[in-house]
């Protein structure tokens, strides 16, 4: 991007303090990640960006907002003073977006965000200028970031968004304004705050409040909360996919290895592979797919994205461990859909030793939380997965539903500030020849302990 002062000053309608000719090539709301000729976005949190501007101005920041109820307006820089610099941030990214005018593929869910938005980004760069939402910048700061972090010249935009509220799906949607709207499935993350998942689905359909003119929707099929919901919008142009054979796209032929998942597809004779296993990353793969046939991108060049897409980190991902065996790391987040797949995975996987499961509390599930983390006990059989370690206060319902189950001795449990313990029990139990898989919310922290594991 490039605005000059007093073209961002006009965007956003407010006046300038110690103007100048200068203008602004990139932006960052962390003091410590400003580029030279940089904007500065102090915004208000527990920890103000205000106090940083001269950190941000010491790194090069040429420009800064400040919100006009601060005092001790900085005399030394230009700044722009706004009523909120975090709406002011969000209204830049809408006039830079609609400047470049991308196409645009907004992807939310409970889960598979990410995973998705990265198979269809490596879709897109085949034929496209593509750029992509980075790690899970996908709230109401990370969706500008990400846009106003575009070059001029990009042709597609695949963005991540998500939700903890109602509303904000709204929100994002109409700050995106998406050609192509995608949702991968409903679980029970954010339950928290949404009660059932029937109104985690409502919270979901927000995605096409945003939606263009003849814009499209991509949904899971496989969910009946979303075919209810689609099925009420009768002039919205859409597709489904899923492992049914009722869906528009579904996958036929599925052969999985513990690293890899290749698949059919009922509209082709193209076979496509993904360096992921599970189900869960077929449908993933099939929301995929199903995006880049309305890009007009042919089977052949998405079969060769899919089979070469990087990957975010600690999603489905195996590892080499330092005792010898090999470790499924899972840990980015957790929510009960998603630890089942992986469970229920996981309990098939060849292994010449023994299956040990660690699993970590699945945060923001309010209420339900007991129930939903003892739910996880269908997908855990003594007999497949010999060894159940757990981390956290949430999981002690799991725990006590699996004490009359397991054999003494192989059900424990740790607190989430203790991974000492952890680690050092695990390193006791682990031999050559076993295999385990972590798994929990980020807020567990259990790639820590992915990195003391691994070679």
């Amino acid at each position: 991007m490039k605005l000059t002062l007093r073209e961002m000053a006009t965007i956003l309608n407010a006046p300038i303090q110690n103007e100048a000719d200068v203008a602004v090539t990139s932006t960052a709301f962390d003091s410590r990640q400003v580029k030279p000729g940089g904007l500065f976005i102090p915004l208000v949190a527990d920890n103000d960006g205000h106090h940083y501007v001269d950190a941000a101005e010491s790194n090069g920041a040429t420009v800064a907002l400040w919100q006009a109820d601060h005092q001790n307006v900085p005399s030394h820089l230009p700044v722009i003073i706004v009523p909120d610099t975090l709406a002011a941030y969000q209204q830049l990214a809408s006039h830079y977006l609609s400047q470049v005018d991308p196409l645009v593929v907004a992807v939310s869910g409970s889960n598979g965000k990410t995973t998705t938005k990265d198979f269809i980004a490596a879709i897109g760069q085949t034929s496209y200028k593509t750029v992509k939402t980075p790690e899970n910048f996908n709230n109401e700061i990370g969706v500008p970031q990400t846009i106003l972090s575009m070059p001029t010249d990009t042709e597609l935009l695949v963005i991540e968004i998500g939700m903890d509220h109602p509303g904000d799906l709204t929100f994002l949607s109409k700050l995106v304004k998406p050609d192509i709207a995608l949702l991968t499935m409903i679980g029970e993350a954010h339950i928290e705050f949404f009660k059932t998942r029937e109104r985690i689905a409502d919270g979901k359909m927000e995605i096409i409040n945003g939606l263009k003119e003849h814009g499209h929707l991509v949904f899971n099929g496989d969910e009946p909360l979303l075919l209810e919901r689609v099925g009420q919008h009768a002039h919205l142009l859409h597709d489904s996919f899923g492992l049914n054979s009722t869906n528009d796209l579904f996958a036929s032929e599925i052969d999985m290895t513990p690293v890899q998942a290749s698949f059919k597809t009922n509209q082709s004779a193209q076979r496509f592979t993904i360096p992921m296993t599970g189900r869960y990353n077929v449908t993933n793969a099939l929301s995929a797919i199903t995006v880049g046939h309305l890009l007009h991108i042919s089977d052949k060049k998405i079969a060769q994205a899919l089979a070469e897409a990087p990957i975010t980190e600690n999603r489905t991902e195996w590892l080499d461990g330092q005792f010898g065996g090999k470790i499924l790391s899972d840990v980015y987040n957790s929510n009960p859909t998603a630890a089942k797949e992986v469970l229920h995975f996981f309990a098939d996987t060849p292994t010449q030793g023994k299956r040990i499961a660690v699993l970590g509390d699945m945060l923001q599930l309010g209420d339900a939380s007991p129930a939903l983390h003892a739910s996880l006990m269908e997908n855990l059989n003594p007999d497949k997965i010999a060894h159940v370690y757990l981390v956290g206060e949430e999981i002690k319902s799991l725990e006590e539903a699996l004490l009359p189950i397991y054999p003494a001795g192989t059900v424990k449990r740790y607190a989430i500030d203790d991974p000492e313990s952890l680690l050092k029990d695990l390193l006791a139990d682990l031999t050559s020849d076993d295999t385990i898989m972590l798994k929990g919310s980020h807020g567990v922290h259990l790639e820590n302990i992915v990195n003391q594991l691994k070679k």
